[in-house]
């Protein structure tokens, strides 16, 4: 078993409207997981994509939407997603969310299409 706290997550600002948690003192290469807070819309132009990872995305609190490949879906309180590896998007709104990968995120995968 492995165990991290809020405190011992890394926090990174991806943009000024989405800060991050990564909770990576939980290692494993098949999944890790992180909480977003998103203020507005992310990224602020453009879309992105993760090439090698899913996504499961779950909203703790707030509400808003994201467009994946030009179809909107509204996000509130209690709402999951899955994205697949590939598929381009965008968050819209005021949203804390859940974010487990598989496999495990890293950033070299992860791309902005402008």
């Amino acid at each position: 078993m492995q165990i991290c706290h809020k405190e011992e997550a890394e926090k990174f600002e991806n943009a000024s409207t989405c800060m991050v948690y990564e909770y990576g003192k939980i290692s494993d290469n098949d999944i890790n997981g992180a909480v977003g807070i998103i203020n507005g819309r992310y990224p602020e132009e453009g879309l992105v994509t993760n090439e090698e990872c899913k996504e499961l995305v779950y909203v703790i609190k707030g509400e808003g939407k994201i467009v994946i490949t030009d179809v909107e879906h509204k996000l509130k309180e209690g709402t999951m997603i899955l994205i697949d590896k590939g598929e381009k998007y965008f968050f819209e709104g005021q949203m804390e969310i859940l974010m487990p990968c598989t496999p495990a995120w890293y950033p070299e995968q992860h791309k902005e299409i402008i």
